[in-house]
C-alpha cells in the first residue's frame, strides 16, 4: 500500500507484482522476465519482457539504481491490457517504450531469481483495476420474457382478488345482512368493508394456483 509512482522496487521469483512497472533490469541474460499472466487473461503459458539496454546495464547495483533519474511520459490510465505506449527520457536521449517492457499489476514473476522495476500506475490507476468494475449480469431474451411474464401474472391476479374483494364488499352490503343466519361474518367483523378486506386475502390464498408453481420455484 506504500508504493507510488516513480518508487524503483525489487521483485523475486514467484512474487505477485503489485504495480505497473517499467523493467529497469534483471536477473537473466538481456535482462529477460518471464511472467505468468493467469490472472489477467487467462493465460497459463509464460510470457517475455525485457529492458531497455541502458537500464540492464545497471544490474543490481543500488548505487546506479538510486541515482537513476529517467523521465517517463505515457498514456493515461487505462483499461488495454495488450498495449502501451510511452518514451522515456534519460541522460539526454529518448527512448520508446511498448508492452514489451512492462510489468503488470496481476502479473506472477518466473523462472527469474530477480528484477527491478520503476512505478509507472499505482492503486486505481494499475490496467488490472481499470479493468475492475461492475459485473453485468448476462440474461437471454427467454429470461427477460419470463420475468415480464411472471410481473403480468402477479399483476393480473392481484387485479382479480381486488374486483372479487370489491364485488364482496358490496354484497355484504346490500344484500349478505339477510343471510347471516347462514352465512354469518367472521368474529371481529363490524361492517362490509372489513369483510372484503378480509376476502382479499381469500382470495389471494384459492387464486394462488394462477401463478404454475414452475415458476415459483424458478425465481427461488
Amino acid at each position: 500500500m506504500n508504493v507510488q509512482v516513480g518508487d524503483i522496487i525489487k521483485l523475486e521469483n514467484n512474487n505477485f507484482v503489485t504495480a505497473d512497472l517499467l523493467l529497469l533490469s534483471s536477473s537473466e541474460p538481456n535482462s529477460l522476465v518471464y511472467i505468468e499472466t493467469a490472472e489477467l487473461d487467462g493465460e497459463t503459458n509464460l510470457k517475455v519482457k525485457q529492458a531497455l539496454t541502458i537500464s540492464a546495464d545497471m544490474g543490481e547495483d543500488l548505487n546506479q539504481l538510486s541515482q537513476f533519474d529517467g523521465e517517463v511520459v505515457c498514456e493515461a490510465p487505462n483499461n488495454r491490457l495488450d498495449t502501451f505506449t510511452g518514451t522515456m527520457t534519460y541522460q539526454g536521449e529518448k527512448y520508446a517504450l511498448d508492452n514489451g517492457k512492462i510489468l503488470l499489476r496481476g502479473c506472477t514473476m518466473r523462472n527469474t531469481d530477480w528484477c527491478f522495476g520503476m512505478v509507472i500506475f499505482a492503486g486505481p490507476d494499475t490496467k488490472l483495476m481499470q479493468n475492475s468494475g461492475r459485473t453485468t449480469l448476462k440474461r437471454t431474451s427467454i429470461d427477460r420474457l419470463m420475468n415480464i411474464l411472471v410481473l403480468w401474472i402477479f399483476v393480473f391476479l392481484a387485479v382479480m382478488c381486488i374486483i372479487l374483494a370489491i364485488g364482496n364488499g358490496i354484497w355484504e352490503s346490500k344484500q349478505g345482512y339477510y343471510f347471516q343466519v347462514y352465512l354469518p361474518w367472521p368474529e371481529g367483523t363490524t361492517n362490509a368493508a372489513f369483510s372484503g378486506f378480509l376476502m382479499f386475502w381469500s382470495y389471494v390464498i384459492i387464486l394462488n394456483t394462477v401463478v404454475p408453481i414452475s415458476l415459483y420455484v424458478r425465481k427461488c
